[in-house]
This record gives structure tokens, C-alpha cells and sequence, in this order.
């Protein structure tokens, strides 16, 4: 992340395209953090404010499109995937078919927390999204909404406050991340009471 840093900062008036190409690898699932994108614009754009627009564009533009690239991946090489004799095993069709049933009834709420969780947790929900089938436009419409609120809030954050709020940042996704692991882990076990 320094490196990255160090070599954006000597590149400032491309920094905005370094950002946008870097966000848009997250979304072919290469370990790309756009909590780390979004506070190295928001620093950037601190310092050199006449950078500001370029820089908050290149990584919301970035984060959005790396959504759709993730969740086209899922939704158009899923099936081919899913029909394999490894993946069909390990995630049946029953399973994708309650994907799809979850994402339909719950889809923009899902994809609104779902923002704000790191650890690849983004990523897992927008390619189950594509693989649950779930209407382009509502996940376009749905991702649009939650990826503006989730930028704007952070960048807004990282650029009023940096350096002295992004391990309260990174505390309070921690602790997200394990609410609501938890709470799958309960919706689970529950739902397997209900079988038996």
C-alpha cells in the first residue's frame, strides 16, 4: 500500500487513472482494496486540491464499474461454471435458486450493507447477484444508490480527516465484518432447524 502510495503521489496528475485501472482489476477478483483507493484519493485530493474532481471520479467511477464487471462475471460465466462437476457439488442448483429468491426479495438492502463490508465480502455478494440472476437494471439501479453512499461518505471522511480516522475506520469494519458473519452463521444454523 506505501509503494502504491509513493508511486501515485509521484504521478498526481495521473492518479485518477492509476485509481480508476486499479479498481477496475478488483473487479476480476484481483486483491485490489477500495477502502485503500478511496482514502489515497481522498489524500491526494487533500493536498492537491485542484485535483479534487479528477480524483473522487476515478475511484467512484472505478469502484462502480468494477461492480458490474463482477457481477457480469457472475451472471454470464456462472452458469457454464455452475455446470461443472466440481461446482455443481460444492454449490447445487438449490442453492442458486435460493440466491436468486434472497436477492429478489431482499437484493438493494443486501447490496446497500453490503457496500460498507470489506474482506471480499463486496465481491462474494455482487457475483452471487449476477449468478442469482438478479435483473441488470435492479442491480444497476441498487448498486448505483449504494455505491454513491458508500464513496461519498468515506471519501468525505478520509479527505476532512485522513490519517487520524482510518484505524477507527478500519476497527468499525472489523467489527461489521463480524456482526454479520454472525448473524449468517445464526440464519443458517436456524434454517437447518427448520429442515430437520
Amino acid at each position: 500500500m506505501d509503494t502504491l502510495l509513493t508511486f501515485i503521489q509521484a504521478h498526481t496528475e495521473y492518479a485518477h487513472w492509476i485509481i480508476f485501472g486499479a479498481l477496475l482489476l478488483a473487479g476480476f477478483n484481483i486483491p485490489v482494496s477500495e477502502d485503500g483507493m478511496l482514502f489515497i484519493s481522498a489524500l491526494l485530493a487533500k493536498n492537491s486540491p485542484e485535483h479534487l474532481p479528477q480524483l473522487f471520479l476515478g475511484v467512484y467511477m472505478g469502484a462502480f464499474i468494477s461492480d458490474l464487471i463482477c457481477y457480469s462475471i457472475g451472471r454470464y460465466l456462472g452458469p457454464k461454471i455452475a455446470h461443472t462437476r466440481f461446482f455443481s457439488n460444492w454449490v447445487p442448483d438449490e442453492r442458486i435458486n435460493k440466491i436468486h429468491a434472497y436477492y429478489e426479495r431482499y437484493g438493494i438492502a443486501t447490496l446497500i450493507i453490503g457496500r460498507f463490508i470489506p474482506f471480499g465480502v463486496r465481491n462474494g455478494l455482487f457475483l452471487t447477484a449476477g449468478l442469482g440472476q438478479m435483473s441488470f437494471v435492479k442491480f444497476f439501479f441498487s448498486d448505483l444508490f449504494a455505491c454513491t453512499l458508500s464513496s461519498v461518505t468515506f471519501f468525505y471522511i478520509y479527505y476532512h480527516y485522513g490519517q487520524t480516522v482510518i484505524d477507527a475506520v478500519k476497527q468499525a469494519n472489523t467489527t461489521l465484518f463480524i456482526i454479520v458473519l454472525f448473524a449468517v452463521v445464526v440464519f443458517y444454523m436456524r434454517s437447518r432447524k427448520r429442515k430437520e
